[in-house]
């Protein structure tokens, strides 16, 4: 009786990862392309790529505060500078 149970739940837990195997199918189903289909879908093809060229480019985006901005942005001051400087102390050290 145990055994019995004991394949009874071997059988549930392997269920749920025999369920996830792909099923292959080794017959076709569908044909292999014909020589007039693989030149039809060559057609199209040309004639997507050819449509694709044709397409304008587009406008730059639009910068409505272009006007306003100023076309030299100043640059970030050096840190390298700012830090070689010594620092100096304010106030008196002594008590």
């Amino acid at each position: 009786m145990r055994i019995l149970s004991v394949a009874a739940v071997i059988m549930l837990l392997a269920s749920p990862a025999f369920a996830q195997i792909p099923q292959m199918n080794l017959l076709a189903d569908k044909p292999s392309k014909t020589q007039e289909e693989k030149d039809a879908d060559a057609a199209r093809e040309k004639a997507y790529q050819d449509t694709l060229k044709k397409i304008p480019d587009g406008k730059p985006p639009a910068d409505p505060w272009g006007n306003v901005r100023a076309t030299d942005t100043p640059k970030a001051p050096a840190k390298a500078a700012a830090s070689a400087k010594p620092k100096t102390k304010t106030g008196s050290t002594a008590n």
